[in-house]
This record gives structure tokens, sequence and C-alpha cells, in this order.
């Protein structure tokens, strides 16, 4: 059980650098190759967070646990918008100044409410899963033609992910990191796969709750430091924008992943509790983000916060119950 545990923790570390190294070495690519920062900053930067979720996701479908990939997905957002903006707002309050940021939030519910159709039936099929992936990129065309758009109005999203871009990186150290970040992506995504399988047994846990907690929130806490580090240089729409842009890519592409890979049956509870839980945050986001201040201020993030633990409590609560 020790060794899982750790094991676990090397491969979460593992997926959460070999994910970082990826896009870092994607986007100097795409920049020497000269490609728009637009482009780079709306595609290749705004997926990057998503990165671990996805490998996780077609790693537990692979393995035939459609349930811990799809835990992963619902755990990821609720714990996106209510441990990360929860924390990050109560230390300090996000301004709300893109327009672009004012967009993607019906958009986020939007995909939220799709997510819960397909769900329905309990059910992840194979056409879903191509629903889901051309929605994917139905939204990345969306999203370039609104940034082209709000570029000539100098939009401070845009400008504060074209900052994130990796500048003066040879095509040699670019293409270096490209290669690690393939390799040991699979390699750490397995091995947290694995051993969070096997504590999931230990603490008689479901494959569902497993992706919901430990996978969730594991694969969230880069973007919790991400988060605190970019309000504090005054990156507020950053710091926003990354979570809605993850929230909409764990649904369109790390939820279409495991439908393609391997269709099956669900967990009731993930339409029955968890879905709900997601949406309901999800419009509590939307309502504080898009309020008359256009900030949500430090009472408001100890709100999600709260929700956030409650939540969990209740998960663990039912396990041992």
């Amino acid at each position: 059980m020790l060794l899982a545990v750790v094991l676990l923790v090397i491969g979460l570390a593992l997926l959460v650098w070999s994910a970082d190294k990826l896009v870092y070495g994607s986007a100097a690519v795409a920049k020497n190759m000269g490609i728009s920062p637009l482009v780079i900053g709306m595609t290749i930067l705004a997926m990057g967070s998503s990165a671990p979720e996805m490998m996780v996701s077609a790693t537990a479908a692979l393995e035939g646990k459609t349930d811990t990939a799809i835990g992963n997905v619902l755990g990821s957002n609720i714990a996106n918008i209510a441990l990360i903006l929860g924390i990050t707002a109560m230390v300090k309050p996000l301004s709300i100044s893109s327009s672009i940021l004012r967009r993607e939030l019906p958009l986020m519910i939007i995909v939220t409410v799709i997510a819960g159709a397909l769900l329905w039936d309990n059910y992840l099929g194979f056409n879903e899963g191509l629903l889901l992936i051309a929605l994917f990129v139905a939204f990345i065309f969306v999203m370039l033609r609104i940034s082209k758009q709000e570029k000539n109005n100098q939009d401070v999203l845009i400008e504060q992910q074209e900052s994130e871009i990796p500048d003066g990186v040879s095509n040699k150290k670019a293409i270096f990191w490209v290669i690690v970040g393939l390799i040991l992506l699979p390699v750490a995504a397995d091995l947290l796969v694995d051993n969070a399988v096997i504590i999931a047994k230990y603490f008689g846990m479901s494959d569902l709750v497993i992706g919901l907690t430990i996978i969730a929130i594991g694969t969230s806490l880069p973007e919790l430091a991400a988060s605190l580090a970019g309000v504090l240089k005054g990156e507020d729409d950053m710091a926003v924008g990354n979570i809605i842009g993850s929230n909409i890519f764990n649904i369109l592409a790390v939820m279409g992943i495991p439908a393609l890979l391997h269709p099956s049956l669900l967990s009731e509870d993930a339409m029955n509790r968890d879905f709900w839980v997601m949406l309901g945050i999800s419009l509590l986001l939307v309502i504080m983000a898009l309020g008359k201040s256009r900030i949500i201020n430090r009472i408001e993030g100890g709100v999600l916060f709260l929700c956030f633990l409650s939540y969990i409590g209740y998960l663990f609560y039912n396990i041992s119950a």
C-alpha cells in the first residue's frame, strides 16, 4: 500500500512535468516555424493544462476503466472551479476584463449541458466520442476566429497568453523536449492509473470515485500553482481563462477519448450525482464572473472552496458509511 502511494506521487509528478515540457517544446517549435503567437496561445498553450487529463483518460480507457476516465473529467472540472478558483480568489480577488472570457463562459455551460445529454443513459458510445471530438475541433476554430477579431481591440487575455510563449529556444532543444514529453507522458499516466487502482481497492473506492478524487485533484494541483502565480503577477484573465478553457477541453476532448477507445456502460452516479455538481458549480462561476462588478471576490472564492470541501466530504462519507 505504501509503495502504491509513493509510485502514485511519482507518476503524478512525472505526468505534470512531462506535460509541461511537451507544451514548452511544441510552442517553441511552432513559433520557430512562424506560426502566429495568437494561434499558439489559443491551441497549444490553451490545451496544455488538459494534457495530463487527456493521457490519464486514454490510459484508463485502454485498461477498461472508463468510469475512472469519466470521473477524471467530472472531478477535474469541479476541482478547477471550486478548488483552484476558490483558493485563488481568496488570495486575491479576480477581475474579469477580457471580452473573450465573457464569450467563453456561456460556451462552457453549453458544453456542460451537452455532456449531461450524453451521460443521461449511463452509456458512452463510439458515436458520442466522434461527436465530442468534432465539437472540440469546431470550438478551436470558433475561438481562433473570435480571438482574431478581438486582437484588434487589444484584448488583455490574448496579450497575457502571447507573453507565455517561450522565446529564443532553438529547434534542437525544442524538439528534444517534445520527444521527452511524448515518451514520458504515457509512462507516467500508466504509473498513476495502476497505483490509483491499487489504492482504490484498498479503501473500497469505486473506479469512478478514484477518478473524481485522487486523480482529478492530483492533476489539478499544478493549475492551482499556475493560477496563484498568475494573479500575483496581475494576470487575472489568464488564470480564469485557463480554467474555463481546461473545462471545455476536458468535456470535449478528454471525455471524447475514452468514448472512442472503450465505449461502455458507466456508473449511474456519474450522471445522477457528479454531473449535477459540475453543472451547479459552473453556473455559480458564471453568475459570479458576469455580475455587475465582474469580480470574483474573496467571499465568493470562499463559497466555491466550501462547495468543494462539502462535495469531497460527501464522497468520502459515503465510502465509509
